[in-house]
């Protein structure tokens, strides 16, 4: 069994904590970096969500 698979395990019932979790670590990050990786950590944010299976659509505008 994979890591991976031992967090999914772990997360299931709690994919939105764990989405919203990957979304404040990653606004946590750009405000350090004054915002100079945005487009990486906003791709790193995507792919962890997808591998979670915790991808839903963002209603939230982009930020410039």
């Amino acid at each position: 069994m994979s890591m991976l698979d031992k967090l999914k395990g772990l997360l299931k019932g709690h994919e939105d904590t764990a989405r919203q979790g990957v979304e404040k670590a990653g606004d946590a990050f750009d405000a350090k970096t004054g915002n100079k990786y945005q487009s990486q950590t906003d791709m790193a944010q995507q792919k962890i969500n997808e591998q979670l299976g915790t991808d839903k659509p963002e209603d939230r505008p982009p930020q410039a």
